[in-house]
């Protein structure tokens, strides 16, 4: 008994010393290196090739860098994200095709993929492998799950994935579903910031609503608890287009860098009802929809082609002590670049380092 109350005083007495000595630390994540893809395309919508390194201006927060510009030569490291539950029943015939296209347009001879499935549940179909029947196989076993859709939740699978790429490696997501969210848990200003920070770029093959809620499987309906008569008639005038479009969906949101920041600032009264659209544009990335197997694989190939055409900025901010929402700037110092599309991420948020 005597060694027994020993024991438990010298645990009591290092709990205590613990709490005593070892403060509460709050670990915060920061920016060393920010890669800048820059997609350009000329007035017919070709990609601009042959730019050099002098070429390109960057300015954070309207402050000029010291940048380095290569081609994108590098392999591609890329997380295929599925949508899998009764809405794509319809769809997924389609994506259980892609393989080849993954794996011959998208990640080439040198690059890797890895395959999730998504419903209630973040399902791991394929860890990354450049083995293109493997990722075929992988796409060939996904089938409907639960009715939930948790793609928040799969792109911060994906991102951890990613992370642990190698360091040269382009970071790809491609998300293959509905623009929607059900009950994913994670935070969207939480999972932006760690594709921010890996640098990820985000690209989504939308399903057209219309076509995944026709050939989608029904769910059964729970029976009601409340009789008939106890329900009344909803007030409100009939759905048109414009009031359709209302809610959000198609639309954009402006400018979105006050978007981004009010996301970071954590607003509870911002709606995003596409985090798609939000992944896509704060990365850099785009979005594409189709309806039928060609537009799935056209969207693909896009996809595959901008990735293989792009310039990859990379440099070290020497602001490091502005904290909050870095906005990016790309200006190309050739006489046509009038004319010219340019695309990259808009910003970058960051936590003010002492200097």
């Amino acid at each position: 008994m005597n060694v027994f109350r020993a024991i438990l005083a010298t645990l009591l007495c290092f709990t205590l010393f613990a709490q005593e000595e070892l403060p509460e630390r709050t670990f915060t994540a920061t920016v060393n290196v920010v890669v800048v893809p820059v997609t350009i395309t000329d007035e017919q919508g070709n990609y601009v090739a042959g730019l050099k390194p002098e070429d390109f201006r960057l300015y954070d927060n309207n402050k000029l860098q010291d940048i380095r510009v290569e081609e994108a030569v590098q392999p591609i490291s890329l997380v295929v994200a599925v949508q899998a539950n009764p809405d794509m029943a319809g769809i997924l015939p389609m994506v259980k095709q892609i393989g080849p296209v993954i794996s011959q347009l998208i990640i080439g001879q040198h690059g890797e993929a890895a395959i999730l499935a998504y419903d209630g549940k973040i399902r791991t179909m394929q860890d990354f492998t450049a083995d293109s029947d493997q990722i075929a196989s992988a796409l060939q076993k996904i089938n409907p799950g639960s009715s939930m859709n948790r793609v928040k939740d799969a792109a911060r699978e994906a991102v951890r994935m990613l992370r642990n790429r190698p360091a040269g490696n382009r970071r790809v997501l491609l998300v293959i579903g509905e623009t929607r969210d059900k009950s994913s848990e994670g935070n969207l200003r939480e999972i932006m910031a760690e594709v921010q920070l890996h640098n990820v770029s985000v690209y989504t093959a939308n399903v057209n609503r219309l076509v995944s809620t026709l050939t989608g499987r029904p769910e059964t309906p729970r029976p009601s608890p409340f009789p008939a008569t106890a329900y009344k008639i909803p007030g409100g005038g009939p759905q048109t287009p414009g009031t359709v479009a209302s809610l959000g969906h198609g639309g954009t949101l402006g400018n979105w860098v006050p978007v981004f920041v009010e996301i970071f600032r954590d607003v509870k009264s911002i709606f995003i009802s596409n985090p798609a659209e939000v992944f896509t544009k704060y990365s850099g990335g785009k979005e594409f929809s189709f309806m039928k197997q060609r537009d799935l694989e056209r969207a693909l190939s896009e996809i595959g082609s901008e990735l293989h055409s792009q310039y990859m900025i990379s440099y070290t901010p020497d602001n490091k002590s502005e904290g909050g929402f870095h906005e990016l700037r790309v200006n190309v110092s050739r006489p046509q670049a009038a004319g010219w599309d340019i695309r990259y991420r808009p910003g970058y948020w960051m936590a003010a380092v002492p200097q």
